[in-house]
């Protein structure tokens, strides 16, 4: 009697066993086993957030398994094949609004921005404050002349030549370090800053705008050299090489706020970061071409926990909270808001102005800039 009491029990816990398969692989757990994938292509500099374990659980809560290829943000107006995508997620408002056009999008979301910024050291501040470039903003950062730094570049200064500047008596000219404008969205966005001062302080609105300005401030890019493609090249420079090879270079705020926050001592105590005046914001602009691709934007814009971790990623989002929390955790020099800010050209003529300098790089020429 026992022994068929025993095989009974056995049979019923594997009969439980089975059933608790069937439910679990039906989605009865706490998350769902079958995920819709969604396929975007995004700017490089969100790939590590997308990567992110927590931030891929979070889509996985809401039935999504979200996949990226990265492309630059030019790339992805014009040249990416889009049709095998849910989602297209540039790092630029305007690059955004000409794939929303081709694409025939209703909508966007802007989930992220970050202000351009300068990360620099103490000495190169030193000698830049003494020079007038550099001043305090008085609200706990420190401020960046555009106008009064294309004078020095228009002179054609070089850092030895500065007055009093024994901190780096560099005998190269004063220039910022930025990517390859044919090819990098941050580029791009410092020759919106400085074609907006070039302009007389005004966004560029015309082709005869668009040329002019380009040839005055191509110097900016072509007197720099080589330059790297990636946004992220330059900032490793930064961050390993140090002040002999970077004193200075345009990037976004969130690289250097994220390794700031992350607290893995890259940003040493005698680095800086500067804003310049005017900056520009880098709107990270998802535009969606499917159900899929529209709820992951949603998701982006409006979920608290996705704003919390894209906070730690250095990303200003909706969620203003998560990011002034980090700053004040890191008692980091950040502003929580940014007062001189203006726009960028529409796209097609911050392309003219691009085009325009490209043209100047075949050619060998470097115009001579005006102040």
């Amino acid at each position: 009697m026992k022994r068929w009491i025993g095989i009974g029990l056995a049979l019923l816990l594997g009969a439980a066993v089975v059933v608790a398969i069937v439910v679990g692989n039906r989605g009865g757990g706490t998350e769902p086993r079958e995920l819709t994938v969604v396929r975007g292509v995004i700017g490089s500099e969100k790939k590590p957030f997308f990567d992110d374990q927590r931030v891929r659980e979070v889509f996985a809560r809401h039935g999504l398994r979200v996949e990226v290829d990265t492309a630059g943000s030019r790339q992805i107006a014009d040249s990416v094949d889009l049709k095998k995508y849910g989602f297209a997620f540039p790092s630029s408002a305007p690059a955004a609004e000409k794939i929303r056009r081709d694409q025939g999008a209703t909508r966007t979301f802007a989930p992220f921005s970050s202000p351009m910024a300068i990360a620099t050291f103490e000495p190169i501040v030193g000698v830049l404050t003494k020079a007038g470039v550099v001043r305090d903003s008085g609200q706990g950062y420190q401020v960046f002349d555009v106008q009064k730094y294309l004078e020095l570049v228009a002179k054609g200064t070089r850092w030895d030549r500065l007055p009093g500047n024994t901190a780096y008596p560099a005998r190269k000219r004063v220039l910022l370090t930025t990517t390859d404008i044919r090819t990098s969205n941050s580029a791009a966005m410092y020759l919106a800053i400085a074609g907006y001062v070039a302009n007389g302080d005004d966004v560029v609105t015309s082709d005869a705008q668009a040329s002019k300005v380009a040839k005055t401030v191509a110097p900016l890019f072509l007197d720099q050299g080589y330059s790297e493609t990636s946004t992220e090249a330059p900032f490793e420079d930064y961050l390993s090489l140090g002040i002999g090879k970077t004193p200075m270079v345009m990037v976004y705020e969130a690289q250097y706020a994220s390794r700031l926050f992350s607290g893995d001592g890259s940003i040493r105590p005698d680095m800086r970061l500067l804003y310049p005046s005017p900056t520009v914001l880098s709107k990270h602009t998802l535009v969606p071409f499917s159900a899929q691709g529209t709820e992951v934007g949603r998701l982006l814009q409006e979920d608290p926990e996705l704003g919390r971790l894209a906070a730690q990623y250095g990303f200003r989002t909706a969620h203003a909270k998560a990011f002034d929390d980090l700053v004040a955790k890191a008692k980091a020099p950040l502003p929580a808001s940014l007062i001189d800010v203006v726009e960028p050209p529409d796209h097609e003529r911050l392309e003219a102005m691009i085009t325009t300098i490209e043209q100047l790089y075949r050619s060998g020429a470097v115009p001579t800039p005006t102040p």
